[in-house]
């Protein structure tokens, strides 16, 4: 068994409460069925969203989730020129037999363009 990272990103339509949980959600929920990861398997989740999102901290996904046991952590992201604007990145710590190359990465709505060399994987 090994502790494997799984990536994960998306953009929010607005800096509100609701839009801001309900893309998150969506993102974990995709991280979890593409892995097949069940709560229990998951080591830790690290949150980092833009500075322009401040309504809510999106970890609160995962409580909506009902994941009470999972440890989470957010923290703002780096503000980079031109990167994509109200953007939340999800690091899912999960421990697994699979191989790092049998992880799927998702990348949802505006935050695909962080790493357009997975769109082929997601296919």
């Amino acid at each position: 068994m090994h502790i494997r990272g799984i990536r994960g990103a998306t953009t929010s339509e607005a800096n509100a409460e609701d839009p801001i949980v309900q893309v998150t959600v969506e993102l974990l929920q995709q991280m979890a069925h593409a892995n097949g990861v069940e709560s229990d398997e998951i080591a830790a989740i690290i949150f980092t969203s833009t500075p322009d999102l401040t309504a809510t901290f999106p970890a609160e996904a995962a409580r909506r989730l009902k994941w009470a046991m999972v440890p989470l952590m957010s923290a703002t992201e780096v503000a980079v020129p031109g990167a994509p604007q109200h953007c939340i990145r999800v690091l899912m710590l999960w421990n697994t037999s699979r191989s790092q190359q049998e992880v799927v990465h998702v990348y949802l709505r505006g935050a695909t363009a962080l790493r357009p060399d997975l769109k082929e994987r997601r296919s």
